[in-house]
């Protein structure tokens, strides 16, 4: 068998993939409305629609992660409180922010012995979007980070990035496969790149994640419930890429 046809490489997403974030994130929300809940109604000001248009906004200013967040916090609880809102409060968000990017990491149950298995037959990356800072200090603590040939830490994950990777990569896109938790921003692109992908669902998801126009294709997509079943279906993908890599 042509070996241009084999999948020569794997990419994996951090948050939510790799260990634990969104889980902070929403718990940080709730507080976020508790605070703002003792200026206004939550369900009349639609105080987590509000914050969530705010930062959709924002995120071409501030890009994602736990600052941009913060940032959107505050303009939003400004909003919603009509300048009410007391300095101590305004710094108790700020406060929420610090609390995240001290987190400990919190590796999903699994992960490491998925990745060291797959990195034993196939190159592994690392592909991930967000604050530079927090990104590679979670990188640094996850004890894992030298398996990966690379580590990559974006601004956004569309296909032009995917692209650019790939070129630098000297890869073509039918020999990647992309592991993630969100089908917008880990599995979409690629596949409209031509590759494949494993999706991780997380139990819970930011809203902007699971905004996505997904056709899925089942020869070049497969899904998995845990960690434990992720070699396995790489390997699956990989014998379905030797015979038929479009």
């Amino acid at each position: 068998m042509d070996d241009t046809r084999s999948l020569a490489m794997v990419g994996f997403d951090a948050d939510d993939t790799l260990w634990r974030s969104q889980d902070y994130f929403d718990a940080a929300q709730l507080e976020f409305e508790r605070i703002v809940g003792a200026y206004v109604d939550l369900a009349d000001s639609r105080a987590q629609q509000r914050l969530y248009e705010v930062e959709t906004r924002n995120i071409a200013v501030f890009g994602y992660g736990v600052k941009g967040m913060v940032l959107s916090m505050i303009e939003a609880a400004v909003e919603l409180t009509a300048e009410r809102i007391s300095a101590t409060d305004l710094h108790r968000i700020v406060g929420l922010g610090k609390e995240l990017l001290r987190h400990p990491v919190e590796l999903l149950p699994g992960i490491r012995d998925a990745v060291e298995t797959v990195a034993r037959d196939f190159e592994v990356v690392l592909i991930t979007k967000g604050d530079l800072f927090h990104q590679e200090a979670k990188v640094r603590d996850c004890g894992f980070a030298d398996l990966f040939r690379r580590i990559e830490i974006v601004s956004e994950k569309d296909p032009a990035t995917y692209a650019r990777l790939l070129a630098e990569f000297e890869l073509p896109a039918h020999r990647f496969l992309m592991v993630g938790n969100s089908l917008r921003s880990d599995i979409a692109p690629v596949l409209a790149l031509g590759g494949w992908g494993i999706h991780v669902p997380y139990h819970t998801t930011w809203a902007h994640e699971a905004q996505v126009d997904l056709a899925v294709d089942p020869p070049r997509l497969r899904t998995v419930v845990q960690a434990a079943d992720l070699p396995a279906a790489v390997a699956e993908l990989a014998a379905v890429a030797r015979h038929n890599p479009g």
